[in-house]
């Protein structure tokens, strides 16, 4: 896949994951329930972990510079790169063929606890506990249940969405006709 189709792909799932988590996001002081995870884990399988990263970079960098919810802080743009990192690693797709129906369920399984525990359960618990002066270990608790419920729709939901754009993006998008 050139180059420009990687700037474009990346460009079109930036502005998906700003509008995700900045407009259609449901927000706490504590906890945040998104669907921003969708655009990130398909470049992870379209595009790897370098375009991953900078997706996730740049829609924390963005999203909070145009559509603030509070102070910027930068804890929470260093978890969005390891969570694309992860998941890039873990889950991209270099040929359409690169690992079974089976390998990818539990590659995503993986990545997805794998982002739960150490980002958004240690890392971010981390952040809301210094940006919101509250203690770790009951934040931890509150958000250990939404993680808890969290985990399998993200699993099922990204099974779904891989699935349906599999064909198309693997007919249109991969080919070599660039």
């Amino acid at each position: 896949m050139s180059r420009n189709k990687k700037i474009i792909i990346t460009a079109i799932l930036l502005a998906m994951e700003i509008i995700l988590s900045r407009f259609l996001s449901i927000k706490t002081p504590i906890v945040k329930i998104s669907l921003a995870f969708i655009p990130t884990i398909l470049c992870a399988i379209w595009l790897g972990a370098k375009w991953t990263i900078l997706l996730n970079v740049l829609g924390d960098i963005i999203g909070a510079t145009l559509f603030p919810t509070g102070p910027y802080f930068v804890g929470y743009t260093i978890s969005t790169a390891i969570s694309g990192l992860i998941y890039g690693l873990l889950l991209y797709k270099k040929q359409s063929d690169t690992f079974t129906d089976k390998q990818f369920v539990l590659r995503l399984i993986l990545a997805v606890v794998l982002v739960t525990v150490i980002v958004n359960m240690g890392l971010n618990t981390l952040w809301v506990s210094i940006t919101a002066g509250k203690a770790f270990i009951v934040l931890l608790g509150t958000r250990f249940v939404k993680e808890l419920i969290m985990v399998p729709i993200h699993i099922v939901v990204i099974l779904f969405i891989e699935k349906l754009l599999r064909k198309p993006f693997d007919t249109y998008i991969r080919s070599n006709d660039d």
